[in-house]
């Protein structure tokens, strides 16, 4: 970006490599960390009146910080994200004052706005399988109809995000009792794969006019293509609206109930946390809150005096 040193732009590309080699950082996340600090380094370059080196931006102070912060809010960004951005600021600078020896107090010190975290929105048991059947009538060929639905019921089934649904390939049909899922971060684990699941999933291979090879996706647009994931959340949306949904529904709200549900049976926290590759169990522990306040909702309808 035109105004940022050369020596800063190295600086983050370096981080950017640090992060994607050694924290194994994902594709779309460097790219959001990249935004946010070219953002950050940008507006520090005009606040200080000029392109600098990396010992001024040693010197950057908390007045500094809530200008920043000031600037994004003054400009639109909601808590949620600048809490984002903040997020990658601090990691980069942790990182750059390790490398060039300076105290990053000021910039790790500073405060992200406070927020309502959003909990996630499943479907109930019965709309979750009212939106596997409904899927599975809406095209007018058999085997796209098999298809649609089997890729949503692995999204329940499994606990799976559409992209890893979509990198399945040939080599992983007929299904195994288990599946090796390589998530965000290229973080493998294990999930294990019900009876319904692999016979959704046997069901469109029969039908599938295409030959499944090993290397090739397992699932195929109508042209023998790759499925795109734009093409299972048209699916999934022409379900919602039919069956009078939500606008929450959605294919990752499948995997929010695929984790919702598990906790409601007695699920354990580090369990779901495994199943769906979460890095963090803080991640993982919103599931208890939406447990939780399902149950109060039905407390409040049920209580006598409600």
């Amino acid at each position: 970006m035109v105004g940022i040193s050369p020596a800063l732009t190295a600086a983050l590309g370096q981080w950017l490599d640090h992060e994607r080699a050694l924290a194994g950082a994902a594709a779309n996340t460097l790219k959001a960390y990249q935004a946010d600090l070219l953002g950050f380094l940008a507006f520090m370059t005009q606040h200080h009146g000029g392109a600098q080196g990396l010992a001024p931006f040693a010197q950057i102070s908390l007045g500094d910080m809530r200008a920043w912060m000031a600037h994004e809010r003054g400009r639109g960004v909601a808590a949620r994200s600048l809490a984002r951005s903040l997020s990658a600021v601090k990691s980069f600078y942790r990182w750059l004052a390790a490398r060039e020896g300076f105290e990053p107090t000021a910039v790790l010190s500073t405060r992200a706005p406070k927020f309502q975290p959003k909990l996630p929105r499943p479907l109930s048991a019965p709309a979750a399988s009212d939106m596997i059947d409904r899927v599975g009538l809406q095209a007018r060929d058999p085997w796209v109809a098999a298809r649609d639905a089997a890729v949503i019921t692995l999204l329940y089934g499994c606990g799976l995000r559409i992209s890893e649904a979509l990198s399945l390939t040939g080599a992983d049909a007929p299904l195994p009792a288990v599946l090796r899922i390589t998530g965000k971060g290229d973080k493998e684990r294990i999930v294990p794969v019900l009876d319904v699941t692999r016979d959704a999933v046997s069901g469109y291979q029969r039908l599938c006019p295409y030959e499944l090879t090993p290397t090739a996706p397992l699932f195929r647009a109508a042209r023998g293509g790759a499925l795109a994931p734009r093409a299972v959340q048209k699916v999934v949306e022409q379900a919602r609206l039919q069956l009078g949904l939500p606008a929450t529904a959605t294919p990752h709200a499948l995997r929010h109930s695929f984790a919702t549900h598990l906790m409601a049976a007695g699920g354990d926290l580090r369990s779901i946390q495994e199943l769906l590759g979460h890095a963090s169990l803080s991640t993982t522990q919103a599931y208890t809150a939406v447990d939780a306040a399902q149950l109060m909702a039905v407390y409040d309808r049920a209580h006598p005096k409600a």
